[in-house]
């Protein structure tokens, strides 16, 4: 699960965030867009890893949750067809997210299972909240969402290959890799369909 999660999120970064993203900048601020992301996660992590708490984890989940809401919001907001196939993206990366975050709260014995499902649940009214921020307000600024497509793939990227590939592995099975392929797959065929 953890591996297909992070097949979706490089499918949403190659096939949405990317390509979008560059549409609208030039290459001075594509780089800063990319750069400042890759180095906002890295600080959110060197941070969290110290908290080192259950409220790093969440505030983990939540570093790409919202940025991309609102990329989102603002994607529909411009009539663009690949509003939809991020919505699908998104939808198919949190669950597998969620899941393993739930498990790691939980395997860490600080809160109970309850307690950690219900913060979900609390969670859950940001991203609208986000994404019609992103709708209402960014629509007319297609730069900053570009930005902001930009700096969430840097960070998705850093995320994935710091956090989801690392723990998606198996001794001497080959599930998670195949995980991995059918997430990006599941982005390639969304990404043909809204074409």
């Amino acid at each position: 699960m953890i591996a297909f999660g992070g097949g979706v999120l490089l499918s949403a970064v190659s096939l949405v965030l990317v390509p979008d993203g560059v549409k609208q900048l030039s290459l001075p601020w594509v780089i800063a867009a990319f750069l400042s992301g890759g180095l906002s996660f890295i600080l959110l992590d060197l941070l969290l890893s110290k908290l080192k708490n259950s409220m790093a984890q969440l505030a983990a989940m939540l570093s790409d949750f919202i940025p991309e809401a609102i990329a989102l919001g603002a994607g529909f907001a411009t009539g663009d067809s690949t509003g939809m196939l991020l919505a699908i993206l998104i939808s198919r990366q949190n669950l597998p997210e969620g899941f393993n975050a739930y498990r790691e709260l939980h395997a860490g014995g600080s809160l109970p299972g309850k307690t950690i499902l219900t913060a979900f649940l609390l969670l859950v009214p940001l991203g609208p909240i986000a994404g019609e921020a992103g709708y209402l307000w960014l629509s007319g600024y297609p730069k900053v969402v570009a930005f902001m497509m930009l700096y969430a793939a840097s960070g998705i990227l850093y995320m994935t290959f710091q956090d989801i590939a690392p723990q998606a592995q198996l001794k001497n099975g080959f599930a998670p890799a195949l995980g991995a392929v059918l997430g990006f797959l599941l982005g390639l065929v969304g990404q043909q369909l809204v074409q």
